[in-house]
């Protein structure tokens, strides 16, 4: 059931989000020693660290910046690895086998759309082409466009209660499980669902994330269930793995130099991922570490400011349509106009966090992107970011927002 949503499941939406409320927190300023070091934050192994460190890092009430975070996640994950030091300890397991045959690459294809596709060869059930269509295509490819062809964007949805580190002492929404969210989301049409596993910046934790992929999979085996966490060590990786994950995010600002070795460790035991940037150099070094999925947020983990038209103006660093990388691009997305500029310039999908969360509109976020194609990514210069396209690539009356055109009678069901 992935078009567009009855008044039964909008109603079961905003049920399951419940009321937004939002409260003040005190913000505690961390100690000085830790705000001396300025340079960003880079995963290494875990030390021993101080008792004050550690009873900031156990203060659920306090805001913090990412370099607090990385603090408190490296303890965190010290804590961790004691627990499962084993060798036959399940998590253990799953880091130490790598992937064996060709194991089904559920995130690439939900982000590339293909099931949506019926002519596309990485469809199951894929259509054998008209000769047509095997004409135009090879016109196509004698002109040097046999790839500038329409393409479908994707909408990712960031499951979370809160954003600790961008939005602090703000709450979105109350749910009893990210599962009940992820379930009425992909039910309206979301292509990946992020499940946040951080208790203390974004309200969520690995039961959830594992409570989530099988509700997923009992409805959709297309969808594609990924981690989000600020990951430092490899044992999340193994967590991701043995929870049922499709994949990962990995945070560049984050990981540094150490990102390339994440994404290796990842690809060995199978899972995907997706990896966020912010800066042209971070991109550059995901680039040159053939990350295959990239995503470009407009929010500065390091200052934490939002920077709206950042992810615009990065769009040229990517190959063209239809090339071996999917990208991506968030951070403060906030209506439907926002979602449409980024994929009128080339990017491949959205990722919307706080502004379905505890909202009616998700609907209408969803189908802004899933009820229509966009020109080639090649076009994203040429002035046409008003014109729109239908599902079979017919020009639409003009932009919509807010209220139904005169073609879409069902827009908020």
């Amino acid at each position: 059931m992935r078009g567009g949503a009855s008044m039964h499941m909008l109603l079961h939406l905003v049920l399951t989000f419940g009321a937004v409320h939002s409260f003040s927190v005190r913000e505690i300023v961390p100690s000085g020693k830790r705000r001396r070091r300025q340079s960003k934050p880079c995963a290494k192994s875990p030390k021993r660290r101080s008792e004050s460190s550690m009873l900031f890092s156990a203060r659920p009430q306090q805001n913090e910046d990412i370099f607090a975070a990385v603090h408190r996640k490296e303890y965190e994950m010290q804590r961790l690895n004691a627990q499962h030091s084993t060798l036959s300890d399940p998590i253990r397991m799953a880091m130490g086998y790598s992937q064996e045959g060709v194991e089904k690459k559920r995130l690439a294809a939900a982000l590339r759309r293909v099931h949506d596709d019926p002519y596309n060869i990485a469809n199951p059930n894929a259509k054998n082409k008209t000769p047509e269509q095997l004409e135009k295509e090879e016109r196509l490819l004698e002109n040097g466009l046999a790839e500038a062809t329409m393409r479908r964007g994707s909408f990712i949805v960031d499951i979370k209660r809160k954003s600790g580190m961008s939005y602090p002492g703000e709450q979105f929404a109350r749910y009893d499980d990210a599962s009940l969210v992820a379930e009425a989301m992909v039910r309206l049409g979301a292509d990946v669902v992020f499940v946040n596993v951080d208790y203390h910046s974004y309200g969520g934790d690995i039961g959830e994330l594992k409570s989530t992929v099988r509700a997923v999979r009992a409805i959709n085996d297309e969808a594609a269930v990924v981690m989000k966490d600020v990951i430092v060590d490899e044992i999340q990786l193994g967590l991701a793995k043995d929870a049922g994950a499709d994949g990962v995010l990995l945070m560049a600002g984050v990981l540094g130099p150490a990102l390339e070795n994440f994404m290796n460790l990842a690809t060995i035991i199978g899972l995907e991922v997706i990896v966020e940037c912010h800066t042209y150099n971070e991109i550059k070094v995901a680039l040159e570490g053939l990350a295959q999925n990239i995503m470009v947020s407009n929010r500065d983990r390091v200052t934490g400011e939002l920077v709206p038209d950042q992810a615009v103006k990065l769009a040229g660093m990517f190959p063209g349509s239809g090339g071996p990388i999917v990208t991506l691009a968030g951070g403060g997305v906030a209506d439907t106009e926002q979602m449409k500029k980024l994929l009128a310039v080339g990017y491949d999908g959205v990722v919307v966090g706080k502004a379905v969360m505890g909202s009616a509109r998700a609907p209408e976020f969803i189908k802004a992107v899933r009820d229509r194609t966009l020109l080639p990514a090649e076009f994203s210069q040429w002035g046409l970011d008003d014109v729109e396209f239908d599902v079979d690539g017919n020009i639409m009356p003009g932009p919509k927002k807010d209220v139904p055109g005169p073609d879409d009678d069902d827009a908020f069901l």
